[in-house]
């Protein structure tokens, strides 16, 4: 079993006056700890909290509003003190100790299930950036002594990873320090320390511009997407549009029910989050979806778009038509598509239009659709996805 161990004894001063430690300041309306907490607890690690003298219950409360649980002890005086005391936590068979600042909240799952399949190899794993700035040193008047050469610099982030008995025999090896970080207790009781490629939305709440910049990052990402799609009708159909449906004399010919309306927004869904088209995922191929309701096709793809890491924000459905006269069923088509997409009403609009007797619409051959979808998701969220065409 892993463990991760989470530092949050940190006071804030360079931030200025603070409520709380900085640690349970909300980012993005979320704790800091408790972004940490939900990213080590996907990638299935046990948590272990350090926090201030006297504010174990407080931590443990916030934890648990968040459906998250946690071992909490109080840190010591300085950081190799609150690291002893978190690792006297972790039991004597645990495999690896990530040590993590609970003032990096945007730290991803993917980057922690990468150093711990790092470390499984080399024996440790800590995330570094390359400096790319120039370099100065200078007196205490700010007069500029020389240039650093900055080849083979990094800057070092959290969680460094390190085998859990490895990490014990350093600190008993490497003596008082200072040390500003476990990777250097390693390196001063000689272990090799390995490092690997960090993520620059790790960043450190350490200013208060830090809590600025960790904001923009969890901003909505907003994207929209398009969907056209055109039925032919043909007698001995019913004519089903957003769901309704709507007596003619004629239907929309299709492999599914052929609801031109719902086929256009499930490809404005997927195109809004670069997923493919609906033929990709419900090929006209498949027996499992003939005759289906396109409602279901619609309710699949905005499940398979959550899954992702999307959120819907609304729609807009314009169907072109000569015949029937759709108004009648506008509210009943937009309550429809609403409830398939878990949304408000007024998050979702549909309209009709006529061609004026121009096209095969204006003829009375066929029906079309336009669809726009918006959605929203945090930066570098999304994931990629396995098509049904590819599964089936």
């Amino acid at each position: 079993m892993n463990y991760a161990l989470l530092l949050c004894g940190g006071s804030g001063k360079r931030m200025g006056s603070l409520p709380v430690g900085k640690t349970l300041m909300p980012v993005g309306g979320i704790p800091a700890v408790v972004r940490c907490a939900r990213a080590f607890s996907s990638a299935d690690c046990r948590l272990i909290l350090v926090v201030p003298q006297g504010q174990e219950s407080l931590y443990h409360d916030v934890l648990g509003h968040f459906g998250l649980s946690a071992r909490i002890t109080a840190g010591g005086k300085e950081r190799q003190d609150s690291v002893g005391r978190g690792l006297a936590l972790v039991p004597e068979d645990g495999d690896l100790v990530l040590i993590h600042d609970g003032a990096r909240p945007l730290v991803s799952e993917k980057l922690i299930r990468e150093l711990i399949r790092q470390a499984l190899i080399s024996g440790s794993a800590v995330p570094a950036l390359p400096v790319t700035d120039t370099l100065k040193r200078a007196d205490a008047d700010g007069t500029v002594l020389g240039t650093t050469d900055r080849a083979g610099l990094y800057r070092v982030q959290t969680p460094q990873v390190f085998c859990a008995g490895d990490l014990r025999k350093a600190r008993a090896a490497a003596g008082e320090g200072p040390f500003t970080d476990d990777a250097q207790v390693m390196e001063q009781a000689g272990f090799k320390v390995h490092l690997c490629p960090g993520e620059a939305d790790n960043l450190k709440l350490t200013y208060p511009e830090d809590f600025v910049m960790a904001e923009k990052l969890l901003s909505p990402l907003f994207r929209t997407g398009f969907g056209l799609d055109a039925h032919r009708l043909t007698a001995g159909r019913d004519l089903v549009l957003c769901g309704v449906r709507v007596p003619y004399d004629k239907g929309l010919d299709g492999h599914s029910d052929a609801d031109v309306a719902l086929h256009a927004l499930t490809d404005a869904l997927l195109g809004a989050c670069a997923l493919g088209d609906i033929g990709t995922w419900f090929p006209d191929t498949c027996e499992e979806y003939r005759g289906i309701s396109s409602r279901i096709l619609l309710e699949r793809a905005a499940a398979l778009v959550r899954d992702k890491g999307f959120e819907i924000v609304s729609c807009d459905i314009t169907i072109v038509c000569q015949k029937p006269k759709l108004a009648p069923y506008i509210g009943q088509m937009r309550e429809y598509t609403a409830e398939s997409l878990g949304l408000d009403t007024d998050r979702v609009s549909v309209k009709a239009t006529t061609t004026e007797g121009m096209g095969y619409e204006g003829r009375g051959e066929g029906i079309s659709a336009h669809a726009c979808a918006t959605v929203s998701a945090p930066w570098g969220k999304q994931d990629q996805a396995t098509p049904a065409s590819q599964t089936l």
